[in-house]
């Protein structure tokens, strides 16, 4: 399991009808503050303010298709030739990361390959990285920098 020390929100929260709404950064919108949303906004958090990885390099919850299903993938980092290089699934917190999971970004990496896949409820987070043919699992974040020579563009 990889250990995250999330930054300290600093979210944009408010209620409308008596109901929380978040706005979210990279979308530019204000949404429905769900329990999965709050997962979904303190791991972006996490890779804007600890990781840097830059606004324009991620994208949240983007239609994607398996076969004739209509899917929505949760994170996705992108390199700097804007190839699809960290998936990210996020549950609630209280939904406990299984191999259904697993299963899922599994299959959602399918239509958008990447490198690397983290499945999260915010406690507990996993991650994988993808190495010739099969996924390793790994511990931390402390070496995956979009600085690394095979994201840089041209490489």
């Amino acid at each position: 399991m990889i250990l995250i020390e999330y930054p300290r929100p600093d979210f944009k929260i408010e209620l409308r009808n008596d109901q929380p709404f978040i706005f979210d950064t990279i979308r530019r919108k204000w949404l429905l503050l769900q329990d999965e949303e709050w997962v979904r906004q303190n791991f972006v958090q996490y890779l804007l303010q600890v990781m840097r990885y830059p606004k324009s390099l991620i994208a949240l919850e983007k239609e994607i298709y398996l076969g004739d299903l209509k899917k929505r993938f949760d994170i996705l980092v992108y390199d700097y030739n804007h190839k699809p290089w960290m998936l990210v699934e996020c549950k609630r917190e209280k939904v406990p990361i299984s191999e259904n999971t697993v299963h899922q970004v599994l299959r959602y990496n399918i239509s958008m390959p990447a490198e690397y896949l983290i499945v999260t409820n915010g406690n507990q987070n996993y991650g994988w990285q993808k190495k010739t043919g099969s996924c390793c699992l790994f511990r931390h974040f402390l070496n995956l920098s979009l600085t690394t020579k095979s994201l840089l563009p041209g490489k």
